[in-house]
């Protein structure tokens, strides 16, 4: 059985889920709030990162593409043609490298500014960090978000999938990423349309069900974040 500690605003940990429903695979979730520092998840990972995965009451697997790497060999392997990773090597360092992109680069340029700012804050305690957000840490966010944006629109126009002919863990880390901006409204769709045809198709997907109809607590969605058709 596999267990998940997550928070569902974490783009890394929406990444381990959606691999998991593309591959079938059910799991255990647990919500963790990683600056609460909670002993027990401490215990699994000393840094208090998210997200930890767990099979089987085995040591803790520690982070997103690691355990999207875990997964590919323990599931992905077996799946042929559905699988997330390409059986030719060059195919494959192409999905890490963007698999890097949107879940580090992406990450320490946007998403964590901009998903610590308007949803973590209203969830952490003054002493943990909470308060009013940071107006300058958005703008920044904002503003790097376009170049993301329109490197992805470039990837989808030039490619089938963005890192090859087919659907890949590329696809899925950009997807993950993107869809805790889209939650709050702070991605602007209408200035790269390839890149929202391809995350309209993304959205499309069986395994994107689950986080479309998921809501965080005191926060609603953005008007548009569960049609499929935007």
């Amino acid at each position: 059985m596999l267990k998940l500690h997550h928070h569902p605003m974490s783009a890394a940990s929406r990444f381990v889920r959606l691999v998991l429903a593309e591959y079938g695979e059910r799991c255990e979730l647990v919500e963790e709030r990683p600056w609460e520092r909670r002993r027990e998840f401490l215990m699994l990972n000393p840094a208090a990162s998210l997200p930890v995965l767990i099979e089987d009451n085995g040591p803790p697997i520690v982070g997103g593409i690691v355990s999207g790497e875990y997964l590919d060999e323990t599931r992905g392997a077996f799946q042929r043609d559905k699988r997330l990773m390409s059986e030719k090597p060059l195919e494959r360092a192409e999905a890490r490298r963007l698999t890097e992109w949107f879940l580090r680069k992406m990450e320490t340029e946007v998403t964590r500014y901009l998903i610590r700012e308007r949803v973590f804050k209203l969830e952490m305690r003054p002493e943990d960090g909470g308060g009013a957000p940071d107006a300058s840490a958005i703008r920044a966010a904002r503003a790097n978000l376009k170049h993301h944006l329109r490197y992805l629109g470039w990837l989808v126009e030039e490619r089938d999938w963005l890192a090859g002919p087919r659907l890949s863990y590329a696809d899925i880390a950009a997807a993950a990423a993107l869809s805790t901006l889209d939650y709050i409204g702070e991605v602007p769709w209408d200035s790269e349309p390839h890149a929202k045809d391809w995350y309209m198709r993304m959205k499309s997907r069986p395994a994107f069900r689950i986080l479309l109809g998921e809501r965080v607590r005191g926060l609603p969605p953005s008007l548009n974040y569960a049609e499929l058709d935007f």
